[in-house]
């Protein structure tokens, strides 16, 4: 099944992306709330119209309701999702992340305050992962992060666009020639009109939403933001002076270019990098892995990695090996020494895709530029 599908609302149904949204609905003259999902929504004041109208086939996710009224539509056929306590984020949003709002005062407080750890902390806790609220919570969370996720896909800032996804270590650290080159992929992308997409951790990935956010800078103002940030080269030991370093650079050009960042927690000791303008954050790796994969319609670039690249090249190629002619999209590994020597992928991945569709749509280059090259044909 496809994930990033699975998510995608039946025809009958009808979400309700805010109380404006609501009360149009309760002005159209409606007779039932069959098939209304209402998310996150503070909905007091509107008792009469709740009672007045059949609540059968209705649910409502986390919503405020005046004293009394969730026991009538309970009571008269709605499914309502209470609030959770002892929760730290809201399992029932209708929007991505952004890193403003997983970093909040972060240019004043420590990173163990920011609402990014704390729900990692809570992720962590003894017995976390086989409570029932806590396995209800975060799975919730991620359906609605994946509801989001279509909605800016279907309809919000990045319809229509061709998505590259880019992959490599989060061990590159800023200032090195490996951090330098992904931020220059990142922004030949975006500067060749494409919407860039990475798993949204640190090293490569927060190179090249680093390179696509500042892609509308003249080159010299963009070599002094690299150099700005490569005096603090990495999340370790402190968290907080690399996230203060980017926010220092974000503070400074606030505009930048959109692109993706899909990071997970459950790799929560990297953290989100704050190049990302739309933060997709899952518990669920292994979801998160496959709507990254499955959302690059214009390929996905391979930039020097060890373990967790390794397995993204092959569980790409094995979308690509068993896919149908049309989805078979472009994988370009860059760094020949890398790929053919230290790891060596590339012989693997030109044996799967022998005699395949694929096989025309598997690169190995030496440059982000001839990377470039091969995704812009």
């Amino acid at each position: 099944m496809n994930p990033s599908r699975a998510l995608t609302p039946s025809p009958r149904t009808l979400d309700i992306e805010s109380v404006a949204h609501f009360d149009r609905l309760l002005s159209s003259g409606a007779a039932t709330m069959h098939g209304w999902h209402a998310q996150s929504l503070d909905l007091r004041g509107r008792r009469a119209d709740l009672q007045r109208l059949d609540p059968q086939g209705a649910i409502f996710l986390g919503c405020t309701f005046d004293d009394g009224v969730e026991d009538s539509l309970r009571s008269r056929g709605a499914l309502i999702f209470p609030k959770l306590r002892g929760v730290p984020f809201n399992p029932y949003r209708g929007r991505l992340y952004s890193a403003a709002e997983l970093y909040e005062d972060i240019d004043s407080t420590e990173y163990e305050a920011t609402l990014d750890a704390q729900v990692y902390q809570w992720s962590i806790m003894p017995g976390q992962r086989t409570s029932l609220d806590a396995t209800l919570a975060a799975a919730l969370h991620d359906h609605a992060i994946g509801a989001a996720l279509d909605e800016l896909l279907g309809n919000g800032d990045f319809a229509g666009n061709t998505i590259v996804g880019v992959m490599g270590g989060h061990a590159a650290q800023r200032g090195t020639t490996d951090f330098d080159d992904a931020a220059l992929l990142g922004r030949l992308l975006a500067l060749s009109g494409f919407t860039v997409a990475t798993g949204g951790g640190p090293g490569a990935m927060e190179a090249a939403n680093l390179g696509a956010y500042l892609s509308g800078l003249r080159d010299a103002d963009f070599a002094v933001a690299l150099q700005s940030l490569a005096s603090v080269p990495g999340f370790r030991p402190s968290v907080t002076a690399w996230a203060r370093a980017a926010a220092a650079v974000v503070g400074h050009y606030p505009s930048g270019t959109t692109s993706l960042g899909i990071p997970t927690w459950f790799y929560g000791h990297e953290p989100p990098n704050l190049f990302a303008t739309h933060i997709a954050k899952y518990f669920a790796n292994s979801m998160r892995e496959a709507i990254l994969l499955e959302l690059c319609n214009g390929g996905i670039v391979f930039l020097p990695g060890s373990a967790g690249t390794v397995q993204e090249i092959f569980m790409d190629a094995c979308e690509n090996f068993y896919g149908a002619p049309e989805t078979v999209t472009p994988m370009v590994l860059v760094g020949r020494d890398h790929w053919e020597n230290k790891y060596p992928a590339w012989p693997m991945l030109q044996s799967l895709a022998a005699g395949k569709v694929m096989e025309r749509r598997i690169f190995l280059v030496d440059s982000v530029e001839e990377a470039l090259a091969v995704v812009a044909d």
